[in-house]
């Protein structure tokens, strides 16, 4: 699998992710909130992973550095 995504990118996805967990695991978020986030949270966590992300590929999008 190709990946499009950078490593600024991976690193900030996985940084959203686990801010979210932590802002529900404090209870700061509340419900209906905290699941639609954790939803979120888990696809950003996978595509941080993984580095592909489905989205990019409909759009064009490429945040990883072309190699020369």
């Amino acid at each position: 699998m190709k990946t499009n995504m950078g490593k600024l990118d991976k690193v900030l996805r996985f940084l959203l992710a686990v801010a979210v967990a932590l802002l529900v695991y404090y209870d700061v978020l509340q419900e209906p909130l905290a699941y639609v986030l954790i939803a979120v949270a888990v696809v950003f966590f996978l595509t941080s992973l993984t580095g592909f992300c489905p989205l990019y590929g409909l759009l064009g999008l490429n945040s990883a550095k072309r190699k020369k």
